[in-house]
């Protein structure tokens, strides 16, 4: 079967998106003159504003595609992913986010040099976060391949080569600043986008006395305790969303924005709330998809739901307008995740390799953009939320362990750090190799492969303490009062 939208609507949709994230950058552009500006929005952005931005960057393509495709396909399996991804935040609140904000680093390896007082160790955190940063941004260009080919007929590739061409400029223009405004928008239009049709979809359904979940037939193929590996995969993937949330460096870095630690642990509580509140409506797409696209999922083309079901619904003009506000928000999706990741990404670059200057910002934020576009030019779309998945689990392997046992644990040593990192790296990133590897090849992915984090996440941790315990290399000197910044409240160390 054939699945399209009028290209009328998705010309519109993306154009009106396109202006006004162009738009708002320029705005950012004129109030961003400092070095802070560019990379911290000179640490003055305020607890609403920052939960804004994050909830526009974190909600990518798989939260707003994939989640919906996943209920769809897996029914209430899929729903681990949308509680996965809101309690991560749970964990940034209680374990990381003032800490963090306190440390006084611009980026994740700025803060792994000040607590180790190690060269190595930073080095290694930015290729990791470069490595966690381009693999997270490869989905959501594949999701804007898969939104611009299906509204408008062009070919993939080049909702691939838009997203990166407009973030980029956005990013230019103003950094963290222009961002911050940018992704704060977004989220609100993706709210917007996703609440309006459905809601209309629901009362429609409602006014003709029709059941929106098939008489509860749409609940059905739940999770089965009986089997090992259906438990298996769901806990694991929880420690993934969990653990890996806890390392994104586009949601680490906007702690680094906030005035001081109470506004950090403020904001985190706020992103708890938006994104409950967002979670509510992919899920209900979901379960719509399940009754009234269910020949999605066979087709494989479930990631579509979101886009198909108004047009599905509606007739003519009513059904085209809800369409346009969903691919709005989709195209909003890729935008606002894929700005904080490359200006995160620029960031890092910028420190290690163009020596932290506004010229060097520039300059990496091209590299940033330039070298996920060719990644993602070069392999296939992919489930959005599933793909989306492996990089927590990835991230939850590797710099999870650091910044958890950095801001809580006194004894952590440089060289442990490093063997945790790497180890989490070598193993989670064999399992998604190997993993692909059985894929292409059409042999069967055992499921210790396809959700690593039950064991690559414990392994990291292990070898992180074991090596501090007993490897080479002291407790850095200034570790004490290191970690006294990190826990004492601003009001009781100002005058």
């Amino acid at each position: 079967m054939t699945w399209e939208v009028s290209p009328g609507v998705g010309y519109t949709a993306l154009a009106a998106v396109t202006l006004a994230t162009l738009l708002i950058g320029a705005y950012g552009l004129r109030i961003s003159r400092t070095t802070g500006d560019f990379y911290v929005a000179s640490r003055t952005v305020k607890p609403w504003w920052n939960a804004s931005a994050i909830g526009g960057e974190y909600l990518s393509a798989a939260s707003f595609l994939g989640v919906a495709g996943l209920v769809l396909v897996s029914g209430v399996d899929a729903l681990w992913f949308p509680i996965g991804y809101t309690a991560g935040y749970l964990m940034l609140l209680l374990f990381v986010a003032a800490p963090l904000r306190r440390s006084g680093a611009y980026t994740v390896p700025d803060f792994a040099r000040a607590r180790l007082d190690s060269l190595p160790a930073r080095r290694v955190t930015s290729l990791l976060v470069v490595a966690v940063g381009w693999l997270y941004i490869v989905p959501q260009l594949h999701g804007a391949a898969l939104t611009v080919g299906l509204t408008t007929g062009l070919p993939g590739w080049a909702g691939s080569a838009a997203v990166v061409v407009i973030v980029c400029l956005s990013v230019l223009s103003g950094g963290m600043r222009s961002i911050t405004f940018v992704q704060a928008f977004q989220y609100w239009l993706k709210l917007v986008a996703l609440a309006v049709p459905v809601l209309f979809i629901l009362f429609r359904l409602g006014a003709d006395g029709v059941s929106w979940t098939s008489s509860g037939a749409a609940f059905d193929f739940g999770t089965d305790t009986a089997v090992a590996d259906s438990v298996y995969r769901n806990v694991s993937l929880s420690i993934a969303l969990l653990c890996g949330t806890l390392g994104l460096p586009h949601v680490l870095v906007r702690f680094y924005t906030n005035p001081d630690g109470v506004s950090a642990r403020r904001t985190t509580l706020i992103v708890l709330g938006l994104l409950s509140v967002f979670y509510v409506f992919p899920t209900l797409y979901g379960i719509l998809g399940r009754t009234y696209l269910p020949d999605l999922a066979g087709d494989g083309n479930a990631d579509a739901t979101v886009l198909l079901l108004p047009a599905q619904v509606f007739d003519g003009a009513l059904g085209d307008l809800l369409a346009a506000f969903v691919t709005a928000g989709a195209f909003a999706a890729f935008l606002s995740t894929s700005s904080g990741l490359i200006v995160s990404l620029a960031g890092v670059i910028s420190q290690e390799f163009f020596r932290g200057s506004i010229r060097g910002f520039r300059t990496a934020t091209l590299l940033a953009g330039a070298v996920p576009l060719g990644l993602a030019l070069l392999t296939n779309t992919q489930a959005l939320a599933g793909s989306v998945g492996m990089v927590f689990a990835f991230t939850a392997s590797t710099l999870c362990p650091l910044l958890l046992m950095g801001i809580w644990w006194r004894r952590l040593t440089a060289a442990g750090a490093v063997a945790g990192m790497l180890t989490g790296a070598v193993l989670c990133g064999g399992a998604i190799v190997a993993g692909g590897v059985l894929s292409v090849s059409g042999g069967a992915v055992p499921v210790w492969l396809e959700q690593p984090a039950a064991w690559t996440v414990p392994a990291a941790f292990a070898v992180t303490v074991l090596v501090s315990l007993r490897g080479p290399g002291t407790i850095p000197a200034g570790t004490a009062r290191f970690l006294a910044r990190l826990h004492t409240p601003e009001r009781i160390l100002r005058p």
